[in-house]
């Protein structure tokens, strides 16, 4: 099994309902690729609540290294990063074999 963490930065919005409908949006568009990604075991998307760090966390488990880059191409996934890549500053990324 494969572990995919990605960890974000968001950029200044010009109100707090904004920055609360882009994570929104992220958090529910990237949970929703289970099921739609072969391979996409599980995925989650939580929102730091310690002052230091990045803002925003994903965390997938996948079947293998393959459905990860299956996954890194799908287009439904390609749109959500299209539009996450537009509410960000900074992106740090692990992946690793369990």
């Amino acid at each position: 099994m494969i572990k995919h963490i990605v960890l974000w930065k968001l950029r200044a919005f010009a109100s707090p309902e904004e920055r609360e409908a882009a994570e929104k949006r992220i958090k529910t568009g990237l949970e929703a690729l289970v099921g739609v990604v072969p391979g996409l075991r599980y995925a989650q998307v939580g929102k730091n609540f310690n002052p230091q760090g990045y803002d925003l966390g994903l965390y997938t488990e996948l079947d293998s290294k393959e459905a990860l880059e299956g996954y890194q191409n799908h287009p439904e996934h390609l749109k959500m990063r299209e539009f996450i890549h537009t509410v960000i500053t900074e992106r740090a990324v692990c992946d690793w074999e369990d």
